[in-house]
């Protein structure tokens, strides 16, 4: 995943395809927004500890999810 040579490229990508800003600390509020929208389960805490102990895993995890739901169709 490019997230692990150019972390900022990815986030900014993944807000991108989200019509959201690309602000330092909204990779919480992206998630959960996101995990909402297509009914994933989880909670604003599981988000929170994702994104703090591994914020490139956790944009990287939604830039996988948004381009196979592109080719399903469904984003």
């Amino acid at each position: 995943c490019c997230g692990m040579f150019c972390f900022p490229c990815l986030a900014c990508q993944v807000a991108g395809d989200m019509n959201e800003c690309c602000l330092c600390g909204t990779s919480v509020a992206m998630r959960t927004m996101y995990r909402t929208r297509y009914n994933i389960p989880g909670s604003i805490c599981s988000d929170y500890c994702v994104t703090l102990f591994c914020p490139v895993c956790s944009v990287c995890q939604i830039k996988r999810d948004i381009n196979r739901r592109r080719e399903l169709g469904i984003f």
